[in-house]
């Protein structure tokens, strides 16, 4: 980097120029970069020239002579790049006794589903059943927490290392105990469920009638979802779900679809896009490669340049239907330091009743229980006891103490990424990175550039709204 005088010398501004932003340089083709300043939510396009200058202002030097009409210090200081008030890192953090206002259930083991890359290996392990009583005890601590912390509204999701239906009447009543228990208390109930849908007409009209939304797994093509989502029998279960997702559509019911992408279905992700956009009608589509657990353990990884191509060439068919695809860790519109309940004292209930901070660790028996399992139920009382040092472990793992993060660009939308998913990769240690990151640092460098174009083409800078007190240690994140 070129030498330049220092401040003093630097007599063309008005003031000293200071840099008063976390900035990160993102290459371009055609040596061009984008500037981006996450917690300013500002972005731009920049030469060489103006990532010198930059690169100077960090290192306690100006060059006036590469500004000598004052027009860049002056655009940097309107996206409060230069000479802006401090920044608020957007870091919520927990501490002392969980006290949660919503539960996931894990309702079975028990799955109608063979699907090849299932992470639970649903089928194949030991069955079991959420009792009505574990559910009540888990429902009745929430309704407590709420009154506690005079929250209005309690949520309850039933999700599973299976599929949540399977154990039908207890999803039933436990839900009607729960509305009627927080009706008499004043309060409201969300409700909603992950499925595989694969549901019986009478299954369809209650989650139409109960639930507040649902999420369904759905590939795409059905040639696609049939390769790999096979019914106990072998066959094929797209025509089952795109009937329940035509229900949902007549009747208005607000759902998402999460795509789950294998090595060999990369080449047709855009095709699998464009017939869920042109055919159905959800309000979120998220598309994730397998993950490599289960009985896909062993199967090649489809974490690779070809599914970020295929994800932008699917996301530009979606847009022609005006809608978006997700990727769960590439959300340039949040600003947080966590990816997921685990460093937020999530409370998710296995059937036995053990409290779980991960909804891929739904069991007792899976390989890294004794890390996200930090709860089990208070013989003495309803409540439950907690062990604060494996809690507090799992609220460490927000992205501001995972030092490999610290210079990536994404890191306060990524929030640090699955914690689950790296210790499958990355073992105990310190975390090392995973092949995600690159998927999630290239979505988010599209979503910039989206977000420059939308914008005018030249510049983005929203600012955020007012975080909360990041110095609290109280219960609420930004999520």
């Amino acid at each position: 980097m070129r030498p330049a005088p220092p401040f003093d010398n630097a007599t063309s501004y008005d003031a000293v120029p200071r840099l008063s932003a976390e900035i990160f340089v993102i290459p371009l083709a055609a040596g061009r970069y984008i500037i981006y300043a996450p917690l300013r939510r500002a972005a731009f396009i920049a030469n060489a020239k103006v990532v010198n200058f930059l690169a100077d202002l960090q290192a306690g030097v100006c060059d006036s002579a590469a500004d000598p009409d004052n027009s860049l210090v002056t655009f940097l200081r309107q996206l409060e790049i230069l000479d802006g008030e401090p920044e608020q890192p957007p870091i919520t953090t927990f501490a002392g006794e969980p006290e949660p206002t919503a539960v996931t259930l894990f309702l079975t083991t028990a799955c109608n589903l063979r699907c090849t890359y299932c992470y639970a290996s649903a089928g194949e392990t030991p069955t079991k059943f959420m009792s009505l009583e574990v559910a009540k005890r888990g429902i009745d601590f929430i309704i407590s927490n709420a009154l506690k912390r005079r929250v209005s509204q309690v949520s309850i999701t039933y999700h599973g290392g299976g599929e949540p239906t399977v154990n039908w009447r207890i999803m039933c009543d436990s839900l009607v105990y729960a509305r009627a228990q927080a009706s008499a208390k004043n309060l409201s109930v969300r409700a909603t469920t992950a499925s595989n849908g694969v549901l019986t007409e009478q299954q369809l009209d209650w989650i139409i009638a109960n639930m507040d939304g649902a999420s369904l797994s759905y590939d795409g093509l059905p040639t696609a979802h049939d390769r790999h989502r096979l019914t106990v029998l072998g066959q094929g279960s797209s025509e089952r779900v795109m009937h329940t997702m035509r229900r949902f559509d007549e009747a208005g019911f607000s759902y998402g679809v999460r795509v789950t992408v294998t090595l060999d279905q990369i080449p047709l992700l855009a095709d699998s896009i464009e017939f869920i956009c042109a055919n159905f009608g959800p309000q979120r589509i998220q598309v994730e490669p397998a993950y490599q657990m289960g009985r896909w353990q062993a199967a090649p990884s489809a974490e690779t340049e070809e599914f970020i191509a295929a994800f932008r060439a699917a996301q530009h068919r979606a847009r022609h239907y005006s809608r978006q695809i997700q990727f769960s860790a590439a959300r340039l519109g949040t600003l947080t330091n966590h990816f997921c309940g685990i460093s937020q004292d999530t409370f998710a209930l296995s059937p036995d009743g053990n409290v779980s901070a991960c909804y891929e660790t739904f069991s007792e028996e899976n390989t890294w229980a004794k890390t996200f399992f930090y709860g089990q139920p208070e013989p003495e009382s309803r409540g439950y006891k907690f062990n604060l040092p494996v809690l507090n472990h799992l609220r460490q793992q927000s992205v501001e103490h995972r030092p490999y993060c610290q210079g990536c660009f994404a890191k306060w939308s990524c929030g640090g990424d699955c914690y689950h998913k790296s210790l499958t990769v990355n073992g105990a240690g310190e975390f090392a990175g995973t092949d995600r990151c690159h998927i999630t640092r290239e979505l988010t460098k599209d979503q910039l550039m989206d977000m420059i174009a939308a914008h005018g083409g030249l510049f983005w800078h929203e600012p955020p709204a007012s975080y909360a007190d990041t110095s609290a240690t109280g219960k609420e994140s930004l999520l």
